[in-house]
Formats: C-alpha cells, sequence, structure tokens
C-alpha cells in the first residue's frame, strides 16, 4: 500500500506514519506535501499512490483548492482538527474522515475500511469525488472587535497576521494593529492563497506588502514587510521555492 502524507505539521506526519506502520507494517509512505500546490505539484509529477491521507487546512489554504487544479484518481481519507463544520462538506465523498488528535483505533478503522473496498467501490467513490470540485468562497473583509464596536477592514488593507503566546493579531498597512479572536489556521482557510501564504509558525503575510526577500546563510528567506513586525520574518529552506513561485505567480 503506497501512501501520500498531506501534512503540514512536522509533529503530526511523523505520528502518523508511525502509527500507519505499526498498523501495516508493508505500508510504503511515498511522500508527504505541505500546501494545496505542493500537493498539485506532487500529483501531477508521480505515480498514483494507492491511498492518500489529506489534512483540509494546509499552509496556503483549504485543501479542497486540490481539486479545483487537479482531477485527484487515488481514495482519501481526510484528518481535521475541526469539527462538524467541515466534515459536513465532505462527509458523504471520502472513504473516512478523521478528528485529530488521532487515535490509533479510529485510523485502524479507516485502513480497514479502504481494504475491503473492491475495485467497483473506488471507481464509484472517485466519480463522487468531483463533486469537491466547487468554486472556494474566499472573505474580502474581517471585522474587528475595538472595545464595544466591530471594526470593518478589508483585506486589501491587511499587511499580515501575527500570532505570540496564543493570541492573534492584524497588522494593517497603515501600521496599527489589532488583537483578533482565531488561530492562523482558521484564518488561512478563510483567505484567497493568491493573495495571502502561511509563511511560518506565526505569520501569514499579504503579498502586496513584502518589501524584500533576502536569501538566508542556510537558505532560508527573510522576508522584509511594508511595515514594522514584531520579529522577523523567515520562510524555512523547505518552503522557500514555493514561496518563490507564490510570489511572482498569480493562479
Amino acid at each position: 500500500m503506497r501512501i501520500l502524507i498531506v501534512e503540514d505539521e512536522t509533529a503530526a506526519y511523523e505520528n502518523l506514519v508511525d502509527m500507519i506502520l505499526g498498523l501495516d507494517a508493508s505500508a510504503e509512505i511515498i511522500g508527504n506535501t505541505e500546501s494545496v500546490h505542493q500537493t498539485v505539484r506532487w500529483l501531477q509529477a508521480n505515480p498514483k499512490p494507492d491511498l492518500i491521507f489529506m489534512d483540509i487546512h494546509l499552509s496556503d489554504g483549504s485543501a479542497f483548492a486540490i481539486f479545483d487544479q487537479i482531477e485527484v484518481e487515488a481514495p482519501i481519507i481526510f484528518t481535521t482538527a475541526y469539527d462538524q463544520y467541515a466534515i459536513d462538506a465532505f462527509k458523504v465523498n471520502s472513504i473516512d474522515y478523521i478528528l485529530k488528535p488521532i487515535k490509533p483505533e479510529e485510523l485502524k478503522r479507516a485502513l480497514d475500511k479502504f481494504i475491503r473496498w473492491n475495485h467497483q467501490d473506488i471507481i464509484h467513490y472517485l466519480s463522487q469525488l468531483t463533486q469537491l470540485s466547487t468554486a472556494p468562497k474566499y472573505k474580502d473583509k474581517l471585522l474587528i472587535p475595538v472595545k464595544d464596536k466591530l471594526l470593518p477592514i478589508s483585506l486589501k488593507d491587511v499587511s499580515c497576521f501575527y500570532t505570540a503566546d496564543k493570541i492573534t493579531y492584524v497588522y494593517l498597512k497603515s501600521g496599527n494593529s489589532y488583537p483578533y479572536a482565531k488561530t492562523l489556521e482558521q484564518i488561512v482557510s478563510s483567505l484567497n492563497p493568491a493573495d495571502f501564504i502561511r509563511a511560518n509558525k506565526q505569520f501569514i503575510i499579504s503579498r502586496d506588502s513584502v518589501k524584500d526577500i533576502t536569501i538566508w546563510f542556510d537558505s532560508r528567506l527573510l522576508v522584509t514587510l511594508d511595515i514594522e513586525v514584531p520579529e522577523r520574518i523567515y520562510v524555512s529552506k523547505n518552503k522557500a521555492s514555493e514561496f518563490k513561485s507564490w510570489i511572482v505567480s498569480r493562479e
């Protein structure tokens, strides 16, 4: 069984690999992608896997955007840290879904279900999977609570989102910043991946706010925005190529 894992958190990926191999030592993990962009490129460049484990919230947006760009020809088991609001969208079309943190017995149930499927089951499933390919709807405004009011903010005026000590902040191109009661994982799934990218664990940044990019000594990228931010923004070596492609192309 050849498996592709679409997961942008290293610890979650390693934990899933350990559990899969613990249940089936003959399973082969043939790839790991961390974003919509990487996954599309991987599926275009490689033979199709037998099975895909796919997180819904990826570093550059919702995994459902993958189905708008490429025909996925392998069965999928979705994983998500979120509950019913996300699950309802695909429950009838997936082999299974597993809520994080993943429990071994739930993983075994999903794998057993996949193993029981015959060729006709998979053909029927893949025909349903195309229903997930719907044009995503992205926000163009935020409502920011300020004292006893709600302040409408256009996303065109947002330079970045930043998190520290479990508190998220919205930084505007004007230099103002406001606390925002959502995690970066929740925020990035509602943003157009052509305009915003998850640069690292602390930052989501706007394409239009990138002032310059410095190639760091260890092949990381140092990104400078058009405003002052609380700490330097580094893009890891593994994500540097994807980031450079994103900054110069608009899908």
